[in-house]
Order: structure tokens, then sequence, then C-alpha cells
């Protein structure tokens, strides 16, 4: 693969300076050519499109990386013409991540995206008035006011799927996904098995898929724009609320992203027990994960097993930290308190603990005969169309894609420990159920170099009264449990962002539903989506 700067200037688009990763700058009527040029030369991957207001106009950020050259970074900026010309060209054709991320831009900001294919609102109500993420919304109830009728079943069979000319204009308004002929099941969204509040249209030709349509937000809080009028201390309660089983690794991102834009060393020791809070967590999360999993086939004994010592990591954290699930322990410069006395006496008597207790797992379920009858020769996802759809994590390396963000661009100290990536080659629901116990024992592994090896050095540096970062954008990459989670600050130097957007990982997992279940049996949905393993508070925001 060429290098990036050959890349740049083949695709005849302005290079930006000084920015974190290669930056280039193109018009909206370049747009297309510079995406195709770029997915050629091996950018096979949009891991993650911002929307933005600069008030003059609007503008798109996109980050692309490549598997085939060691998940190398490139950003490319879009604006508008204008306020009023607020189109810019669809790019989900070339990339199929860009779907459901041009969906949210235009739900958020009303960019309109010329040709995508189905541009309805993504979180937000169709009947919603206005796009709240622009600086000069008003939400003022009386100008904007909130529909206050739910939405039944029959609205959503209609909500139009728009499309919009070069000038913006609506080309084509047709009701309804699906053919009124077709044999639609609503499946949530208060339903146990979709693992959160999350509502999926199946088209069914019998007892076989023909298609799913996963409906967003019933849980949208709308956290990116809340984190415009806080401070960064104050943003830190809101990741743990994203990806709550992930919650104190999304906390370490954003702490990280604030420390890399004021220059801020932290001391040793925190990040080791940064670390190990993280994969503490990725264990944890992963117990959860697979207790429901089984659940969903029946087997509540396994799902007890996997709460239960799920348990023991939540009595770490509150010994330590004082909370359970969102323990609230890391903070900007390093950690909130130091550890308790009994902290590494609790981690390791937990280490051998946990390995033996994987070995019953698998005599429990993964070799039940009735268990993998379910699980193998279903839901197969390839490896470019991980890439494509932007699906990371365990579900992405179960179908041979090396995409852990500790191994590419290691952070925290991750570089200096000896661990591996797990990846698997098939692509299916068995792989992902055996990945994540296989990801168990590299977290052991990883706690285990560091629980004897503390540096004393303190655990927090010493960080400014009032935090301002300064003027620039900044991007932070970590691996939480189900993947590449994103945050993207823009500062205009004050206290508060002028803009944070989080990269969810569950989003793209949730978009991958409908290529994995497409022509297999109804009774398999299920089983898919909780090998998936997504969260849907991370997905909403």
């Amino acid at each position: 693969m060429k290098k990036i700067q050959e890349i740049i200037s083949a695709v005849g688009a302005s290079n930006i300076e000084g920015q974190q990763y290669p930056t280039i700058c193109v018009e909206p009527n370049q747009l297309r050519k510079t995406a195709e040029q770029l997915k050629k030369e091996g950018f096979d991957v949009l891991l993650n499109l911002t929307g933005m207001d600069y008030n003059e106009c609007f503008g798109v950020i996109y980050h692309l990386t490549s598997t085939a050259n060691k998940n190398a970074m490139l950003v490319v900026k879009v604006n508008t013409a204008s306020r009023e010309d607020a189109t810019i060209p669809t790019v989900s054709d070339i990339w199929q991540s860009a779907n459901l991320y041009e969906r949210e831009a235009y739900d958020f900001f009303g960019i309109q995206f010329i040709n995508h294919p189905d541009l309805r609102r993504l979180f937000l109500r169709q009947d919603w008035k206005g796009f709240p993420f622009r600086k000069d919304y008003d939400a003022d109830p009386k100008l904007n006011p909130v529909p206050l009728v739910n939405q039944t079943v029959e609205d959503m069979e209609n909500m139009p799927s728009l499309r919009f000319d070069k000038d913006g204009k609506v080309i084509t308004d047709h009701k309804g996904l699906f053919d009124k002929n077709e044999y639609v099941v609503n499946i949530g969204p208060q339903h146990p098995a979709t693992h959160g509040v999350l509502h999926l249209r199946v088209s069914l030709d019998g007892e076989i898929i023909n298609k799913v349509d996963p409906n967003f937000g019933y849980i949208h809080r709308g956290i990116e724009k809340m984190c415009e009028s806080k401070t960064y201390p104050q943003i830190l309660q809101l990741t743990e609320r994203l990806d709550y089983l992930s919650g104190t690794i999304n906390r370490h991102a954003f702490c990280l992203c604030v420390e890399k834009a004021l220059g801020l060393e932290v001391p040793k020791r925190a990040q080791a027990v940064r670390i190990i809070f993280d994969e503490l967590t990725r264990i944890a999360s992963h117990l959860l994960g697979w207790g429901c999993m089984c659940m969903d086939m029946g087997s509540i004994t396994a799902f007890i097993y996997g709460m239960r010592d799920r348990e023991k990591i939540m009595d770490i954290f509150e010994e330590t930290g004082g909370g359970r699930l969102m323990v609230g322990y890391n903070v900007i410069g390093g950690l909130a308190n130091e550890v308790s006395p009994k902290f590494v006496d609790q981690v390791k008597e937990f280490i051998p603990y946990m390995r033996k207790m994987i070995k019953e797992y698998h005599i429990l379920f993964t070799n039940n005969p009735i268990a993998k009858g379910r699980m193998e020769n279903i839901g197969f996802l390839t490896k470019e169309a991980a890439a494509s759809l932007g699906v990371t994590g365990p579900t992405g390396r179960a179908s041979g894609w090396s995409c852990d963000v500790r191994k590419i661009e290691p952070y925290a100290g991750y570089d200096q420990l000896n661990f591996e990536e797990v990846l698997r080659s098939e692509g299916g629901t068995f792989d992902r159920y055996l990945i994540r116990l296989d990801e168990i024992e590299q977290s052991l592994r990883i706690i285990e170099q560091l629980i004897d090896n503390l540096p004393d050095d303190g655990f927090k540096a010493k960080t400014p009264a009032i935090i301002k970062l300064p003027e620039g954008e900044y991007y932070q990459r970590v691996e939480n449990a189900r993947g590449d989670f994103g945050v993207y600050i823009n500062s205009k130097g004050d206290k508060n962002p002028y803009r944070v957007k989080f990269r969810s990982p569950c989003m793209t997992l949730i978009s991958a539903l409908d290529p994995l279940c497409r022509n297999e049996k109804i009774a398999d949905l299920i089983m898919i989506g909780a090998s998936l393993d997504y969260v849907i508070p991370c997905a909403d925001r």
C-alpha cells in the first residue's frame, strides 16, 4: 500500500497540517471521487462519521482506517456550501457503515446526503420538528413542541424513506421499507431477548428472514448534546452511561483524550491500575454476555454461574472505587483515590478462580451438543463485511479482522504488556461465542503482569482547578468490551467543549443484524443477536 502522503497527492485533496492523524479537506463535489480512490487504496473501513455545525455552514468528518495497512488512520473533512445548501453526496454504497452514520447526521443536523437509499431519522421520531444539534436550534417547547402522542406500529409501517437531489429537494418519498404484501413481525422494543429497548421489524417468508430493520432511539438521552453545556469533569459521569457494561473503559477513554489535549503526564501507578480496572471490566462484561447468550438458549444455570462470578469483580470495584456497575474511579489526571489495602489480594485471589471457572463453562455449555447445534453453521460474517460495516471488537476478530486497539494503537502502557489478540477465522455464531471466553484468559494474563508490580509514583497528577482544553480537535480510541470506542472533542478553548462525538461500537454491531440474519430462520435471530453482545444505551447515546 502507498504511503498516506502519496495517497493524499493522488486524490488531489488539500492536506491540513498539525493534526493528530493525516487529514485532508475536499469539496462536496469531489467527495465521492476521493472516497472511491481511498477505498481502492486500502481504506476499507469508515470507522466514524461526525456531523458538525460551524455556524456559517455544516460539515462532516470521516475517520477512515485500513485493514491492509495495520489499521492506519486517515481523516477526511467536507463542508457544505452554506447553511441553506446543507447537501453532501452519500458514501453509503462505498462503506456500509455510512448508512446509519449518515442517517444520524441527518437526524441531528439536517445534513442531506444525496442519493442515500433510506434517509429516515435514526434516533428521533419521524415527526420531530427541527434538528437539535444545530447551534441555532431553539429547544423552547412553544417553538418546537415535542410530539406527545406515542408512535404506533402503524406509524412505524408508514415511515417515509427520503432521498434528496443536489438542490435539497425530495426526489423519492415512498412509504415504508417493506412491500405491503410482506409479512412483518415486530420484535421489541419491550422484549427481554433484544438485550435492551430495541425495536426490530423483521420481514419473513415463512420462517426465513428476508430483512431486519432496527429502530433506535427509545432511550436516546442526547448525551453528546448535553456535553456541550458540561465541564470536562462533569462529562465523565455521562461516559459511564453509554455502554454501562464498559463504563470504566469509556471513562478511561475520555480521560485520555483530555489528558492528551492538556499534555498531562499521568503517574505510572495510575496507568497500571487503570489497565487492571479496564480488564476486570472486560471480564465482567464478557461474563454477563456469556450468561445472557446461554440463557437465550434456555440455560438458566449458565446465566447464574456468569452472574455469580461477575459479582466477585463488582466486589473488587466497590472496595476500591465505591461503585459497582458505574465505578466512577478514573478522573482526569489519574485515579479518584488510592487503591484499597485489600485490592492486590482480592485481584490475586480472583485470577486462579476465574481460570478454573472457564473450564467449567466449557464443560457445562460449550461442549453441550444441543448448544453447539444452535450455534454452529449460522450467522456468518466475513472479514470484508465486518470491515465495511465497521464491526470491531470480539465480533470483528471472530471474522479474522485484527482490530484490537490495544495492539494497533496502544494506549496507557498496553504496548509494554505481553498478551495475544485472539482471532478466529469462520465468523459464525459459535466463533463469536468462543472468542469472548478466550479473551477472558488474555485479560487475566494482562492483570497478572501488573498486579505484583504496581509503581509507587502516586495515583493522580496535578490538574488545573478549571480545565480548559487548548483550541483544536482531539481523538482517542480505546478497546472496550464491544470494540473500538472513540472520543472526538472539538474545543474552542473554553471550559465546555464545542462538540463531543462518541464512536459507538454497538451501533455498527446492530447494523450487522440484517446481513447476518438474511436467509436464516426466525428461531435463530435472537441467538445471532446475543452473539453480537450489543448494549442499546451505547447505540442510542
